[in-house]
């Protein structure tokens, strides 16, 4: 009885040996699953953070480059003789800062002028028509109302001092400032 005793013993032995040698594995496995599973995610949220800095930078990088190009137009919308119809000219850089405005939250003051011709409450009048011409059209082209002040300083703030015609043109404008 000895002999089974100890043979009872050693079978014991070795089977509870195998179930330890067995949880200790499951559990390593698990460990390693474990493990494996939060590097995944910790390379998904790094790829995010990677992608979202990319998508950051490629934004910026479309923003200024939407900047340059409204700065090749530069901020100054002339207008013919005794109106306040936009030019082609006119049309082609106000989309131009009309595609930045669009990636900003800024606001922008518009600032009709006119030449030094008629008088000075019609000049007050018609710098008004044009200021309000551009933001007319700005709105029409998505950009919000509360974001544009339009105002007019007709005929006392010109580029070019004199009398004709070349002096006169500077000084039938409207400017894009923008404001803080």
């Amino acid at each position: 009885m000895k002999h089974v005793s100890v043979a009872g013993k050693l079978v014991t032995l070795l089977l509870s040996a195998a179930f330890l040698v067995a949880c200790s594995s499951s559990s390593t496995k698990e460990d390693e699953e474990a493990a494996a599973a939060a590097a995944a995610a910790a390379a998904a949220a790094r790829a995010a953070q990677d992608a979202a800095a990319s998508s950051a930078s490629a934004a910026d990088a479309d923003r200024q480059r939407l900047m340059d190009a409204a700065s090749a137009y530069g901020n100054v919308f002339y207008f013919a003789y005794d109106s306040s119809n936009l030019t082609p000219e006119a049309i082609g850089a106000l989309d131009a800062h009309i595609a930045v405005l669009k990636t900003t939250n800024g606001n922008v003051r518009l600032e009709g002028h006119t030449d030094e011709r008629g008088t000075r409450e019609y000049n007050l009048a018609l710098g008004e028509r044009r200021a309000n011409s551009v933001r007319d059209y700005m709105v029409l082209n998505g950009i919000a109302n509360y974001r544009i002040e339009a105002i007019s300083y007709g005929e006392e703030r010109p580029l070019a001092y004199g009398s004709g015609e070349a002096n006169w043109a500077q000084n039938r404008r409207v400017e894009l400032v923008v404001a803080n």
